[in-house]
């Protein structure tokens, strides 16, 4: 588990615990919970949509073990369902406004029954921009509760009518994989629910999304050129877990990410040009697109695509192999410097 999570949840709980400390403990839960539902809005935002269906752990144990569809859908159909239906008795988000309808998902459970090809036949059919705006109501819901809850509410136990009423929702599966759900959360009091599922299950199901993208990434970079458009080497750069780089459809680099159509600058003008990468152009020197435009901050990727211009892609990589091996750093900026020139010259004297 994700230290910085692991350590801000067991911080809220305890915090939670004590009347003096509560509100201190609730605002801490916010923020980890806006932290998580950042990285699910990368994800969305970021990734096409055939990565949402498709399963590279295969069957077995463990959450990573399924899609990321389904891990949207199972996350917020479980916090749907435990704050509506068990806590405040109302109804559900995801029968308000058609959700149901506009998510084209042809269940209404938590969907813990699905495995594999039903989970990927599932997973597929959702419409998943819909799908996130869902998991946003809800979390936006939850919010609106966590806001109105007082120290004293944290003791409130859950009765036999309360799980009649979970089961007549009709919202957890009467399969065995499913339906301890209900005995689950109706054996916790609100305290416990804040802890799962209202934050540890987070951190469980985001880190496995995590997982599953940054799998998609490695898979779909085998093969494939290892020099960016920009002169980059991806293989060589700190980003290089969860990117796909920019010649797959899992391309997370800054400047794709940024740009409203996902396609980096640099790489939709070497496309257009019909050029391999940015060091086939004559303009390479003065240019100002994409990284480019950044300058001293990205110079050094301006000098590695220089570099390969005069001495070719092969010779970079050898290069950086050389460099990584000798010296601790990140970004490689903190090698090259801020100067075009300067991290020229100091590619050349590393080559020797």
């Amino acid at each position: 588990m994700d230290t910085e999570w692991s350590n801000k949840n067991k911080k809220m709980q305890t915090l939670i615990s004590k009347e003096m400390t509560f509100a201190e403990g609730i605002k801490l839960l916010f923020e980890l919970r806006a932290q998580l539902f950042e990285q699910i809005t990368s994800i969305v935002k970021t990734f096409p949509a055939v990565a949402f269906y498709q399963m590279p752990f295969g069957m077995g144990e463990g959450n990573q073990h399924t899609t990321l569809a389904w891990s949207l859908w199972h996350l917020f159909r479980i916090e749907d369902i435990v704050l509506h239906t068990l806590i405040l008795k109302d109804e559900q988000v995801l029968f308000k406004d058609g959700w149901l309808d506009k998510t084209n998902s042809p269940i209404i459970t938590t969907a813990n029954e699905l495995d594999g090809d039903a989970m990927i036949d599932f997973s597929e059919v959702l419409n998943i921009q819909v799908t996130y705006e869902y998991c946003k109501a809800v979390m936006e819901s939850t919010n609106q509760m966590l806001e109105r809850l007082q120290f004293a509410d944290l003791k409130r136990t859950f009765t036999t009518a309360d799980r009649e009423r979970l089961v007549a929702s009709k919202c957890v599966s009467p399969e065995e994989s499913s339906v301890w759900l209900i005995d689950y959360w109706c054996g916790k009091n609100i305290a416990g629910l804040i802890k799962m599922p209202f934050s540890r299950h987070w951190i469980m199901h985001v880190e496995a999304m995590q997982r599953i993208k940054n799998k998609l990434c490695q898979q779909a970079k085998k093969g494939v050129d290892q020099i960016a458009y920009c002169g980059l080497s991806c293989a060589h750069c700190f980003l290089t877990a969860w990117c796909g780089s920019c010649r797959t459809i899992y391309n997370t680099c800054s400047f794709a990410t940024c740009s409203p159509d996902g396609v980096c600058p640099n790489t939709a003008c070497c496309k257009e040009k019909g050029l391999d990468g940015c060091y086939e152009c004559s303009e390479l020197y003065d240019c100002k697109k994409g990284f480019y435009s950044l300058g001293k901050d990205t110079n050094a990727i301006r000098a590695m695509a220089l570099f390969i211009q005069k001495h070719g892609k092969t010779e970079l990589l050898r290069v950086l192999d050389k460099l990584h091996s000798k010296k601790k750093f990140e970004k490689i900026q903190e090698i090259l410097g801020e100067e075009i020139d300067q991290g020229l010259k100091i590619l050349e004297e590393w080559r020797k």
